[in-house]
């Protein structure tokens, strides 16, 4: 299967501009709002922290640009998809905390499996040519 142009290379790079852009945006605020993060990731037992932090940071502005651009699209979607299944239940561990705190947990627990989700669709098409992707000629 090819995802040349037409409606299902349109429909490919929109999906792809938009989780892409949005994966990336959010390892940008991890290296932005690095010491709020870090001390965040301290409090929920993270090992180095302010390491994790950055380099988590870096592995999601990675993957989401490479969806976005099409370039290494499994390295970039495998690189999303490990991120969410590693920091998921260590970041957003509902069953674990106050009452008051349950419910925005959860509800942050379940947007991450969603994009989970959409990271293994990425990865599940990884293998196939990408409209509008950009040629690194490797």
């Amino acid at each position: 299967m090819v995802f040349e142009s037409g409606l299902e290379g349109a429909l490919l790079l929109g999906a792809r501009l938009l989780f892409g852009a949005l994966i990336a945006f959010q390892g940008l605020n991890h290296l932005l709002d690095h010491e709020g993060m870090t001390g965040y990731a301290e409090m929920k037992g993270v090992p180095v922290p302010g390491v994790a932090v950055a380099g988590s940071g870096i592995m999601l502005i990675g993957g989401g640009l490479g969806i976005v651009l099409g370039v290494f699209p499994a390295i970039a979607a495998g690189a999303v998809a490990t991120f969410l299944v590693v920091t998921t239940p260590m970041m957003h561990d509902f069953w674990a905390v106050d009452d008051d705190q349950a419910q925005d947990q959860m509800i942050h627990f379940i947007k991450n499996v969603e994009l989970l989700g959409a990271s293994l669709l990425f990865l599940a098409v990884s293998g196939t040519e990408w409209a509008y992707a950009v040629n690194v000629g490797l």
